[in-house]
């Protein structure tokens, strides 16, 4: 969605939907999507979609997550809301995880190879960090 909305503030009267949220003030939030036309009228030609939010706590704070959920009621979507946050839970943890991987695997090399290391054979001692 956010590579849609690059440069473009515009919004398209086609694909315009109604919110409605509902929570049980415990475990998160379900949003209700009514696909409506641009003068308000629920537009019949397309679903109504449920989407669910959450959050984990982490290290820096909590993380919000969002995540569809397979239904076409609302009773589905609050019954199915368990399992699809347990599934975006893990995919977001696996996500972070890797995020940490990548993070410690980049090395810094000194400008010049390893001739810049100090001590070394023409090294100037400058180690830059990127």
């Amino acid at each position: 969605m956010s590579d849609e909305r690059k440069g473009d503030a515009t919004m398209d009267m086609a694909t315009l939907y109604q919110e409605e949220v509902f929570t049980d003030r415990k475990v998160g939030m379900l949003r209700r999507m009514t696909p409506v036309q641009g003068d308000g009228a629920r537009d019949l030609t397309r679903p109504v979609l449920y989407v669910g939010q959450a959050e984990i706590m982490t290290n820096m704070g909590p993380v919000p997550i969002n995540f569809d959920i397979e239904a076409t009621t609302l009773e589905q979507a609050v019954a199915g809301f368990g399992a699809a946050a347990a599934v975006a839970v893990e995919r977001t943890v696996q996500q972070i995880q890797e995020m940490r991987r990548q993070a410690a695997s980049q090395l810094v090399v000194p400008q010049g190879g390893m001739g810049g290391l100090p001590g070394a054979p023409g090294g100037r001692g400058k180690i830059q960090i990127p």
